[in-house]
């Protein structure tokens, strides 16, 4: 006999945990399934443990590189990595009790197993013993998020070739490393490993790494990566990954001639495919695009009437969240609660290298390619009072707008700290301010927020400290 509910989560990710509670807080008896743990991956692989990791990654940076900068020194400095890699863990399981504690004040029950859609309304739960529970609901909604994708003649053993989860959890780091792909993740690793002294090279197809950035970012990253001594191989693709009796062998090409990269590992970071195979979604009839996302409309339903989905499964747009924020509005059409809609090329976007980069909306190239008159406010962190402070100053506010209306149309940020810059600015999209509203309010002195104002009085032609 099945248990009813109003409401199936499967996925108890970013975008499937908080779809749950949202729905528990409109007065539906929820469940949520998921077939290893509470929090997905940005919580127990992804997000959450590499802001650990990126932490001790600063203090190593600074400890190493930049003691005479701060006057103290060192005879004999000594980096231990698996502390860093404990301390990542134990945040890690701490949000992620926190996670089964808001499931219990919500009254979400949780099943742990393998689910999979029988019926539109009826989903099996299989656990790790083999036990099967049939639950059944008039919603489900499928959340379960996505994987690192690679090439299979690729052979990820979890030693040599990596993928973000091998790398992570390891608590050694080699001396050398190839990382291929110049993503989030890519860029990220390589601001980890480099700080401990790991000699990295970064691979990337594309003309310029972070190549979804703004193009001054890319340089700009890339500048301050060769000061870390981070070597980064641009419009090179990959031909073979290879492990060897003493590490991996990458062969490269560019141009025509090719080249074999050593090292001790690769790091493989190319993107991410959905988890949407399995669930019984296509047997159902849910529409699937060719690339294996589910097909969702801005409500997050499916074609199937009762199916919803949401998150990274969609592909929409592969950030945690996002995921959340798709969860939200997803329970709130479900319980015919008011609810807003997601414009996903105005979300904040953020990487968290050393300098980060944090950017929403068009870049200057795309709002021109769209046919907009542009108008650039630019202010440099070199110019900024608490930046000096910190000693931390390379990088820039970049913010796009529209000459005739001073809409803004977009921001490109990199610096100390930038991704906790972003939310005045998409703010100020959201409530359609322009950068006089910005510029005219006043920032506390010294910050690293002035920046964001003086790029505002810049985009406006009174441009104060530059």
């Amino acid at each position: 006999m099945s248990e009813n509910f109003d409401v199936i989560v499967i996925g108890a990710g970013p975008a499937g945990y908080v779809a749950a509670i949202r729905a528990a807080q409109l007065n539906q008896k929820v469940a949520i399934v998921d077939k290893q743990w509470l929090g997905g991956v940005c919580l127990n692989v992804g997000c959450i443990p590499s802001k650990s990791l990126l932490k001790n990654a600063e203090v190593a940076h600074t400890l190493r590189e930049r003691g005479k900068d701060f006057g103290f020194s060192f005879d004999n400095l000594k980096l231990d990595y698996s502390v860093a890699v404990k301390r990542s863990r134990q945040n890690s399981d701490r949000l992620v009790k926190g996670v089964g504690f808001l499931m219990k004040k919500n009254n979400i029950t949780v099943y742990m197993g393998t689910a999979q859609l029988t019926r539109p309304t009826v989903v099996t739960v299989t656990d790790k013993d083999g036990k099967s529970t049939e639950l059944a609901a008039k919603n489900i909604i499928v959340a379960t998020g996505a994987s690192a994708a690679v090439p299979p003649v690729w052979k990820v053993d979890g030693e040599k070739i990596l993928t973000y989860w091998e790398a992570i959890l390891q608590d050694k780091l080699p001396k050398s490393a190839i990382i291929i792909g110049s993503g989030a993740i890519g860029v990220e690793f390589a601001t980890v490993w480099s700080s401990y002294g790991v000699d990295v090279t970064i691979v990337e197809m594309l003309p310029r790494i972070v190549p979804l950035e703004d193009e001054e970012v890319s340089k700009e990253l890339e500048k301050e990566f060769k000061k870390r001594k981070i070597k980064t191989l641009v419009g090179h693709k990959v031909e073979s990954v290879e492990a060897t009796a003493a590490g991996v062998h990458v062969k490269v090409s560019a141009e025509g001639k090719e080249t074999v990269l050593e090292a001790d590992q690769t790091l493989v970071a190319i993107g991410f495919r959905p988890n949407a195979k399995g669930l019984g979604l296509e047997e159902l009839g849910v529409k699937i695009s060719e690339r294996g996302f589910i097909e969702i409309n801005e409500k997050m339903q499916t074609n199937v009437p009762g199916i919803w989905a949401i998150g990274d499964v969609t592909g929409k747009l592969m950030l945690a969240h996002v995921g959340s924020a798709m969860g939200i509005i997803c329970a709130e059409h479900i319980a015919g609660h008011e609810t807003v809609t997601i414009d996903y090329e105005m979300v904040p976007r953020a990487t968290y290298c050393q300098p980060q980069i944090a950017s929403f909306g068009l870049t200057e190239a795309q709002a021109k390619e769209r046919g907009h008159a542009v108008k650039v406010g630019r202010f440099p962190f070199q110019a900024n009072g608490k930046a000096l402070g910190m000693g931390d100053y390379g990088g820039f506010v970049k913010i796009v707008v529209d000459e005739k209306y001073g809409e803004l149309l977009g921001a490109s940020m990199i610096g100390p700290e930038v991704t906790e810059l972003l939310p005045e600015l998409t703010l100020a999209r959201m409530m359609e301010l322009t950068p006089h509203e910005i510029a005219r309010n006043i920032h506390a002195h010294p910050t690293l927020s002035e920046v964001i104002m003086e790029a505002a009085h810049a985009a406006t032609g009174q441009a104060i400290h530059i």
